[in-house]
């Protein structure tokens, strides 16, 4: 009788542990938010003073207000998220495209070119972009090239510039290959006798079934499309053209930062990929849960 009321408390103790160590990591975590979020709220003379003061005295919105004038950040607010959402639609289609035909086709050379799918995923992205900017730069017959890629810019300086490259990534393709693989080829026969195409099934049938993968999916690529900098500031020079995280710079100049627009600028710029997380997290989870299933 003792033993069996020790097993449960015992069982209690360590979980009541994991969830106290848990809970300290998320703390640790979100205080870096939270510390953002209160000193945009900040007076100037309040954000560094000794004793450090969490909570503002008086809260006061200039700092927002300050963002908002200092640079069009409307604008670039808008860049950003058409760049992301092309970017989630592209990745979406082509992603799920590529990773259904790897997972219900057979042809020749699949494997090796899974293999190869699976190699690029472990190149970083830095590695690729001199050969990237110059496939861009020397794309025939776009930004006053000839037909040999030359004398002009291609597509630099173009919002192409910065969807194409990311418009099908190896991590979307291997992403949406295993969650397909977790579904049953009975449906793509079935699709078959009743005389449907390929690619119908693949709409009609298997991609509606794929909707927790697609959702974490779209987060991934909105969030790197939207957290994206060092890309588009090498490819875009039109200032009418810049990103929000571009837009950020416009706060630190001359060894000098103005921190209070710039967190108050930040935590507007997070503001999207907050509210997608938090609207898609169910979808997220599952997603997640699913993908893994099958090799």
């Amino acid at each position: 009788m003792n033993m069996a009321r020790r097993i449960p408390s015992a069982k209690f103790a360590k979980d009541a542990l994991i969830y106290i160590i848990c809970g300290l990591i998320a703390i640790g975590m979100i205080m870096p938010l939270i510390w953002s979020i209160l000193t945009s709220l900040k007076p100037d003379n309040e954000i560094f003073q000794l004793p450090i003061k969490w909570l503002p005295s008086t809260v006061t919105f200039e700092h927002y207000m300050k963002a908002f004038t200092t640079v069009p950040f409307g604008l670039y607010f808008w860049n950003s998220f058409y760049l992301a959402m092309m970017g989630v639609l592209f990745n979406l289609f082509l992603g799920s495209l590529s990773g259904y035909a790897f997972a219900k086709f057979e042809f020749k050379g699949k494997e090796i070119y899974f293999r190869i799918l699976l190699a690029a995923m472990m190149i970083p992205g830095v590695v690729t972009m001199i050969p990237t900017f110059f496939v861009l730069n020397h794309f025939p017959l776009l930004g006053g090239n000839n037909i040999l890629g030359n004398e002009g810019y291609g597509m630099l300086n173009s919002y192409w510039a910065v969807i194409l490259p990311g418009a099908s990534g190896p991590f979307a393709v291997f992403f949406m290959r295993q969650f397909f693989v977790s579904l049953p080829n009975d449906l793509m026969e079935m699709g078959r006798i009743e005389g449907a195409g390929e690619f119908r099934i693949f709409w009609k049938i298997y991609l509606p079934l794929t909707k927790p993968a697609l959702a974490t999916l779209g987060i991934f690529t909105f969030q790197a499309g939207w957290n994206s900098f060092l890309w588009p500031l090498i490819v875009l020079n039109d200032p009418s053209m810049k990103t929000i995280q571009m837009g950020l710079q416009a706060f630190s100049y001359n060894h000098k930062v103005q921190y209070g627009p710039m967190m108050a600028a930040a935590f507007v710029a997070i503001l999207p990929i907050l509210i997608l997380f938090l609207y898609l997290q169910k979808y997220f989870v599952q997603g997640i849960a699913f993908s893994g299933i099958k090799g």
